[in-house]
């Protein structure tokens, strides 16, 4: 009898410390990938990890600077699938990070499809709906463009790299092509990249990151099938981060975290973190980094809610066997 009490107990009071298993929404995803995905749902609440930005474009390195200002290397680097010329040293790149402990976060400036690549390109006007109808310039510029980036993508599987992947970024803005004509057709350009991504192309190592501009839509949403987790960014001070965070947790739930995926200036955790407490922050590259206040900059990364990438654990020794 007391046995039974014991077992019943334990079923319905799991241990403290014993983690259910977050998988991915990707089908069989990689070892990587589930161990990371639970790494963050287990600091979920208790933490914040610092992010940092990298280009190309610059006279500086900024995660090299981070560190010269703060003496702390940020727990996540991000890259930008931008410029095809530039992609072998971004994949490189992200390769060499993971494996030195630390966190990669990837995105794509995607160029509308016929007007080629580059950051201008990216907010050129098109009709969304001709990526769609077989036979038009659109729709083949379109699967030229999915194939050339989940060939990178397919690199990084390879080297067993998980990656944060947050395609079409401050969707629902008004700057970005895919965003122009709405929600259901952006929509649908969403759908169809994870379809092609991880069904025709078994890139398994992605956790697909949803991430609107500061005032989330709800016209832009596919299903949370297809996407790990959701967040906003915000360039402007006046933006209440708290408002922010609960404009996401309404459209897509506050069990996931909550990603602040791009920022002007670093949130201070003492401002935000009691009312929006997001897995992440990402500080923007080039003068983004140098405009900081570097006292302000240095103190928060040395806060006990920020965690840098010397604090991060092992994440495949700790959280390799979730599955």
């Amino acid at each position: 009898m007391k046995k039974a009490f014991l077992l019943l107990t334990i079923l319905l009071f799991p241990i403290a410390g014993v983690l259910r298993a977050v998988n991915p929404v990707v089908p069989n995803a990689s070892p990587e990938a589930v161990a990371l995905l639970n790494y963050l749902y287990d600091i979920k609440g208790k933490k914040s990890l610092s992010g940092q930005m990298w280009s190309q474009f610059g006279t500086f390195d900024e995660v090299e600077k981070i560190h010269e200002i703060t003496g702390k290397y940020p727990a996540i680097k991000g890259q930008d699938l931008i410029t095809e010329s530039d992609n072998r040293k971004e994949v490189m790149n992200m390769i060499q990070w993971w494996q030195s402990g630390g966190i990669p976060t990837l995105m794509w400036h995607w160029g509308a499809p016929t007007k080629g690549e580059g950051y201008r390109q990216s907010q050129m006007k098109i009709r969304i709906d001709s990526c769609f109808i077989e036979g038009t310039p659109h729709h083949a510029a379109m699967w030229k463009d999915l194939s050339r980036i989940a060939d990178w993508l397919t690199i990084l599987r390879d080297a067993h790299v998980p990656v944060l992947w947050r395609p079409m970024h401050e969707l629902g803005g008004n700057w970005f092509w895919y965003s122009k004509d709405g929600g259901e057709l952006f929509n649908r350009l969403w759908i169809t990249m994870f379809n092609y991504f991880t069904y025709d192309r078994g890139l398994n190592n992605l956790i697909w990151v949803f991430c609107h501009y500061d005032f989330p839509n709800p016209e832009f949403n596919p299903g949370k099938q297809y996407y790990d987790f959701a967040g906003a960014d915000t360039y402007k001070k006046d933006r209440v981060l708290s408002a922010m965070y609960q404009d996401v947790g309404k459209i897509h739930g506050f069990d996931a975290p909550i990603v602040f995926h791009e920022c002007g200036t670093v949130p201070d955790p003492d401002e935000y973190f009691a009312d929006a407490p997001f897995i992440w922050w990402m500080l923007w590259h080039t003068n983004m980094v140098t405009s900081q206040n570097l006292e302000r900059l240095k103190r928060i990364y040395h806060h006990d809610l920020i965690l840098t990438k010397d604090e991060l654990p092992d994440i495949m020794a700790v959280y390799g066997s979730k599955k």
